[in-house]
């Protein structure tokens, strides 16, 4: 099985937030602690920006073979436990696709979108008559 990667969007601001550190920054801590203790095997990485700027904070995940998901509306200070319960049940997906039913409420109203696979073939050259 792949690693599960979350990608947290860094640069993330959330509208009138009284703290120098963006959501986004905080967000990124906030799951850093919460996997001190966890048994889930993801990989952490914080981006400088995901282009989702109207739906702060925002995470991706992503794995090889597997769709990526890309979702918003995450507050910095509550949300790790959301995004973590969802990656679990991304990890186990073996497509990535989890079924609705067994999202939480948070990934069901915060999907921004859905990237396919990548393919890892070869590009062939178009051939010249």
């Amino acid at each position: 099985m792949s690693v599960t990667t979350i990608y947290v969007c860094t640069n993330c601001r959330a509208v009138d937030d009284p703290s120098d550190i963006r959501a986004g920054a905080r967000l990124l801590a906030a799951l850093e602690n919460s996997l001190i203790d966890s048994p889930l095997t993801v990989r952490l990485e914080g981006v400088e920006c995901l282009s989702v700027c109207k739906r702060p904070c925002t995470v991706a995940f992503s794995a090889p073979g597997k769709w990526t998901y890309v979702y918003g509306d995450f507050t910095a200070e509550t949300a790790p436990e959301t995004i973590l319960a969802g990656a679990a049940l991304y990890s186990v997906a073996e497509d990535g696709l989890i079924p609705w039913k067994q999202r939480p409420d948070a990934l069901k109203k915060g999907v921004i979108a859905r990237l396919p696979p990548s393919v890892s073939s070869p590009l062939i050259p178009e051939q010249v008559p």
